[in-house]
């Protein structure tokens, strides 16, 4: 496997990883049988902690098919895992900043990680362009 495709899977985790503490730590008010129970998540790490956890279930399609498109139309192997890695970083950086009620940072990030993504999504396009 190569270095992109293992940050496909720890961005994965991350996203997963956001959700599971809180609902450790709250476990005596957390329900199973109701997962998505509004009042659970009135604390407000809680909901910064759901909504980071939203946020990476609705980036990781776009970062994983750019990985595995970028891959498959043979794009330099070693700029995908650049860029892949400069991907899951700021996905890292995004959680603790949302968690941290950071919005103007969140942001800066989330968009920083939206270019990386468009940047791996065309680099087979652009791979004769590229130095080296």
């Amino acid at each position: 496997m190569t270095v992109a495709e293992w940050c496909v899977f720890g961005t994965l985790m991350v996203y997963l990883l956001t959700i599971v503490p809180v609902k450790w730590i709250g476990f005596r008010s957390f329900n199973n049988a109701k997962p998505r129970d509004p009042s659970f998540y009135a604390d407000p790490i809680r909901a910064r902690a759901l909504g980071a956890h939203q946020n990476g279930i609705e980036s990781f399609p776009f970062f994983a098919v750019a990985v595995l498109l970028a891959e498959f139309h043979a794009a330099p192997q070693s700029r995908i895992n650049e860029l892949a890695l400069l991907f899951l970083i700021v996905r890292i950086a995004y959680v603790f900043t949302y968690l941290g009620d950071r919005p103007r940072l969140r942001s800066i990030l989330w968009n920083i990680g939206f270019t990386i993504n468009i940047g791996i999504f065309f680099l087979p396009l652009i791979r004769n362009y590229l130095p080296g």
